[in-house]
Formats: structure tokens, sequence, C-alpha cells
């Protein structure tokens, strides 16, 4: 499975991106997806996940109630809409797919990965 994460860029602070994930074979379809995020000389951490069906997701206390993960397996795509962005929501983006339909919240849960994307968000 490939995966091409698309949508970072700079934005200022309280702005908004939509990041997406194409994957190139429907078996993402079968699994968990997630976003991760990277920054310069930190972890790879969970921003959200989501399971195969897409009816139960998972968010970093950091993103709640500002990020929403989406799926659409007809399309083979994961989303994540960024809302009201932070300063410290800078790091590339990454998306990942599970090792099994239920997402898990260790990069470890994970099997393919994008390429990732920057997210740049200006004070």
């Amino acid at each position: 499975v490939q995966l091409q994460a698309s949508g970072g860029g700079l934005v200022q602070a309280g702005g908004s991106l939509r990041l997406s994930c194409a994957a190139s074979r429907r078996t993402a379809s079968n699994n968990a997806m997630a976003w991760f995020r990277q920054a310069p000389g930190k972890e790879r951490d969970i921003v959200a996940a989501i399971n195969w069906r897409g009816t139960s997701t998972y968010y970093a206390d950091s993103v709640k109630g500002r990020f929403t993960i989406s799926r659409d397996n007809a399309e083979n795509t994961l989303y994540l809409q960024m809302n009201s962005l932070k300063p410290e929501d800078t790091a590339f983006y990454y998306c990942a797919v599970g090792l099994r339909a239920t997402y898990g919240v260790q990069t470890s849960d994970y099997r393919y990965w994008g390429q990732g994307t920057q997210v740049t968000v200006s004070s």
C-alpha cells in the first residue's frame, strides 16, 4: 500500500487546513488509519485515528475539539480537518494504515506510512 499525503502548508494561527491521504489499494479500507505528527527533535506522536468503518475515532488531547479525522473508503482516502491552528501544531504530518481494523495509538500499531506533509503555523 502506498500513501500520498497532501494539503499541508503555511497558515496563520487561528486558520484552517485540510490534509488528505490517498491510498493506492483498497486494502487500506479494511484497516484502521491514523495521522501522526513529528516536530524537529521530537518523537512521532499520534494526532488522530479512525477504525476501518469510520465509526470510532481517537484524538490526542492537544487537538480535541479542533481537529476532525474522517475517511472515504470508496475513494480510499483519509482526511484531517484542522481548525483553530496553533503554532505548536507545526510539524510534519504523516498518514498511516494500521495492522488491524481497530485503531491503536502507537507507531508500532501501523504498517504503512505516507511520506509526510509539512504544516507550519505562524504566530
